[in-house]
């Protein structure tokens, strides 16, 4: 199967995306389960609570008793109303980091009220075809003092719904910060998996939207098999990811094959494969990686190969490096929960 297809449908009951690409699963979107964390981008009126020394932020109340953190708090008194929107997911027992600067993004335009000024993205090179959207932009934003950022999708959408689309997020953002004073209070829900989908993966080939489309179609095998503690890499090597409390402990094993290439080869077929099998776990924090026996001459390749790897990777990933152990660590944005036991029973 050629070509990029998205699917829509629901997993444990709740709402769910996956993202096929010549036939391999290469993303995977699911929501929190009910009473679970909010999704990022959640947008609440907070109360700020106390401050937590040493760590420059402050705990601030949300509602229901719920609790966030806000870092860069310079400035901010207790019992003093703010807007805050979610930015991540904790871990288990922590609050949730939260930050005042708010995002108002759709799938064309992104309204930044803290960050004045117009700008396009640089993926779109035509000369022609950024003044146009310039133009656009300072047309529909006239009167405003919020920024605004047009998204690489501007290039090829028509002019009329990228105008509706900036006018819709432009109206939201005035809405939400005209609500600045009172008790804790929520004000905008995050985006669930299916708008996620629809705001950040393009314009695919094909769109299944059927109930049961994931077992009809596939989504539920090729899941199942790319999530397993070992995964097998196509040169007869695998990789095995075990997540724990303090960190992800990654492996990388060269199977059977003891020629003097074979540590090299799994080791790359690896680092490939490895953020397509961190978002489909839905994993983040700090990931130390074990790969299988590598001279110190190998490592600047190793470094390249992840390098390139996690560039096209849509979650924000800090190669740190290596550590006296010959191990490599790296650091990776909590933007997604891990897949929790109602998912992976469904997967059975």
């Amino acid at each position: 199967m050629k070509g990029t297809s998205v699917f829509l449908d629901h997993i444990a009951g709740r709402p769910a995306a996956a993202r096929m690409v010549d036939g391999k699963l290469e993303d995977f979107l699911v929501d929190p389960p009910e009473g679970g964390p909010n999704p990022i981008g959640t947008i609440f009126r907070a109360v700020v609570d106390r401050p937590i020394k040493g760590q420059g932020g402050v705990f601030v109340r949300l509602p229901d008793g719920e609790t966030g953190f806000l870092r860069h708090a310079k400035g901010l008194a207790t019992g003093q109303a703010v807007l805050v929107q979610t930015t991540g997911f904790a871990e288990p027992g922590k609050a949730g980091p939260m930050t005042q600067k708010l995002l108002f993004k759709s799938k064309y335009a992104i309204v930044t009220p803290d960050a004045p000024g117009h700008n396009i993205s640089r993926q779109i090179k035509d000369d022609e075809r950024r003044a146009a959207l310039k133009f656009l932009a300072e047309d529909v934003m006239e009167g405003s003092a919020y920024g605004l950022i047009l998204r690489s999708e501007t290039e090829s959408a028509e002019d009329e719904e990228i105008a509706e689309d900036i006018a819709e997020m432009r109206a939201l953002a005035e809405e939400i910060l005209a609500n600045t004073q009172g008790d804790p209070e929520l004000l905008l829900d995050g985006a669930d998996a299916h708008a996620v989908a629809w705001r950040e993966w393009g314009n695919p080939d094909e769109i299944e939207t059927s109930p049961g489309c994931f077992e009809s179609r596939g989504i539920l095998d090729a899941l199942a098999a790319s999530i397993g503690p070992q995964v097998p890499l196509p040169g007869g090597g695998s990789i095995l990811i075990e997540p724990t409390r303090a960190l992800i402990a990654v492996d990388v094993n060269s199977g059977t094959d003891f020629s003097p290439a074979a540590a090299l080869k799994a080791n790359i077929e690896a680092a490939r494969a490895l953020p397509r099998f961190l978002r489909l776990r839905g994993l983040g924090g700090q990931i130390t990686i074990d790969f299988a026996p590598l001279s110190k001459k190998d490592r600047r390749q190793m470094e390249q190969v992840l390098r390139t790897a996690f560039r096209n990777d849509p979650i924000e990933t800090a190669l740190a490096g290596w550590t006296p152990l010959g191990n490599f660590e790296a650091q990776r944005k909590r933007e997604r929960l891990p897949l929790d036991a109602a998912i992976l029973k469904a997967l059975q």
